[in-house]
């Protein structure tokens, strides 16, 4: 499950590569890695506990686009039928997403489908 977990995030062929493979040091705060492959990480963790709920708290502020690609593809597909719950300050990053409930100050101002919100 673990490969699986790692194929799905497009880690597998890194970690393949990596010196000791699932056994390579890893640094104090995946520091070796970089803040993308952290996300992705986080996201096989998550796929192989078999999490109910997702919570992406800006999970794709601090990357590059071909790894938030990479991010929003794999939230799509692996976490399919769970909850995902994605905080976020980009409107291209719930595009996606069937309910979008707009707060501010830790009040809902609206909420409706991304489409309904932006229309």
């Amino acid at each position: 499950r673990l490969w699986e977990a790692l194929e799905i995030a497009q880690l597998k062929n890194m970690v393949k590569l990596l010196p000791g493979g699932l056994d390579a040091m890893v640094t104090e705060g995946g520091e070796n890695f970089s803040v993308g492959q952290r996300q992705l990480f986080c996201l096989a963790r998550a796929f192989v506990r078999k999490s109910s709920i997702l919570i992406m708290d800006e999970a794709t502020a601090s990357i590059d686009m071909a790894t938030e690609n990479i991010l929003q593809k794999v939230v799509m597909t692996a976490f399919a039928d769970r909850t995902v719950v994605t905080i976020a300050h980009r409107v291209h990053t719930i595009l996606t997403a069937d309910l979008v409930i707009v707060m501010k100050r830790g009040n809902i101002l609206e909420y409706d489908t991304p489409e309904n919100l932006l229309s």
